[in-house]
């Protein structure tokens, strides 16, 4: 009933070109009753099923019929009908999102009902769910690591766009633009304490921290949002390049202004491993894969290679038998230097002795560097067992490694 009469307006009946009376008589019977100009001859007879031919009179004072319109000027106006279509479903799809966020809100929290994500705890904390789609899941159903980490960084330039902090470019500032300042991650640690599988919903919070004088930091936490658990939590710290000469620069003070406003003074959600990470070479490396290209698509708009990507390439030189029995528990990621789309890279792992076969878990340390030797990124990687395996797939991976 509510599309008919939504729709109604735009169909109008056509009204006849020559009404008819209709009067009744004392028999009771309606006797039509022509009210009309009479219909134009043809061949010297009238015509037309409203005429009436004791009325009609063949002259030449019989008055000419009105314009005639054409088929498409009686078609309805199908713009109008899509836009009102549009705007029932829109209005239907609202009502469905806010009655969806009020089970979801939480006391002093605001949320785009469009689901775009919203502002919380006095407007220092970014909020955004994110559903894991089939796309993003891999061979064991679960999410992969890369799709974890998008999302950590959709959440991010989310909060720096709701909170008016993007001006033009990749997440920069008005005082940014003026200056060619971009933003830069220099460590990133990540812990994962179970993987989303396809259909969850992630609630992902994120807020901003300073870091030293010339540095700022990003924290997420990542809850499941039927459980309310925590799934992961991750801490970076962000500093600016010169977008032009690619050369780190200090925050000038025009730029802490704008961003001081927006920052949470609080400990990272993540423990800094302090442990150092050595560097890698072929000889001193487990496995070693060479001839790694990036692609177009691999490039962000700051027109390098996006710090996602490197994780990628980092993982393909993990043996096959971690990656199919074991999930990565943490990484630990130190960005040494970016990477462009003509760079080509080799990826070293080596496996750590740290009483890995005894604790069941497996720990490696990566190197992705140029192939003339320049670092790009060192990283550390922890591993535990999938819950459905058993202990003797790490007693192989150790015999094969040894």
């Amino acid at each position: 009933m509510v599309a008919t009469a939504a729709a109604s307006p735009f169909f109008p009946l056509p009204s006849p070109n020559y009404p008819a009376k209709a009067t009744k008589h004392g028999n009771g019977n309606l006797q039509v009753k022509a009210d009309a100009q009479a219909h134009p001859k043809i061949n010297g007879s009238f015509v037309g099923s409203m005429t009436c031919p004791e009325t009609a009179k063949a002259d030449d004072s019989t008055p000419s019929p009105p314009p005639k319109t054409s088929l498409y000027d009686r078609l309805p106006d199908w713009s109008m009908l899509l836009a009102a279509i549009t705007s029932i479903f829109m209005a239907a799809r609202k009502q469905q999102l806010m009655t969806l966020d009020q089970k979801l809100r939480r006391p002093g929290m605001f949320i785009d009902p469009f689901g775009l994500g919203g502002i919380v705890q006095d407007g220092l904390v970014f909020r955004q769910n994110f559903t894991i789609r089939s796309y993003e899941i891999g061979a064991d159903q679960t999410a992969s690591i890369e799709t974890i980490m998008n999302q950590l960084q959709e959440a991010a330039l989310s909060h720096f766009m709701t909170a008016g902090l993007i001006f033009d470019g990749f997440g920069s500032t008005r005082e940014m633009t003026k200056r060619n300042l971009i933003w830069v991650v220099t460590k990133m640690q990540v812990l994962v304490d179970r993987y989303p599988t396809w259909g969850d919903v992630v609630q992902v919070d994120a807020w901003l921290s300073a870091s030293g004088r010339n540095g700022m930091r990003i924290d997420w936490l990542v809850r499941d949002v039927k459980t309310e658990e925590t799934r992961t939590r991750a801490s970076s710290v962000w500093v600016m390049m010169n977008k032009l000469t690619r050369k780190l620069s200090k925050i000038p003070k025009e730029v802490r202004g704008e961003i001081e406003p927006h920052l949470l003074n609080s400990a990272p959600v993540v423990d800094e491993d302090s442990r150092k990470l050595p560097k890698l070479d072929a000889k001193t490396a487990d496995y070693v894969l060479s001839g790694l290209t990036p692609r177009w698509s691999d490039l962000d708009v700051n027109q390098h290679v996006n710090n996602v990507k490197y994780i990628g390439w980092i993982l393909e030189s993990t043996p096959q038998t971690i990656l199919e029995t074991h999930d990565l528990l943490a990484i630990t990621l130190e960005y040494r230097r970016e990477c462009g789309r003509d760079s080509v890279r080799q990826s070293l792992t080596k496996i750590s002795g740290d009483g890995a076969e005894k604790s069941r878990k497996v720990e490696f340390k990566h190197l992705l560097q140029l192939e003339t030797g320049h670092e790009i990124v060192r990283a550390r990687t922890e591993w535990k067992p999938k819950e459905s395996n058993n202990n003797g797939h790490l007693g192989e991976f150790f015999t094969e490694c040894t």
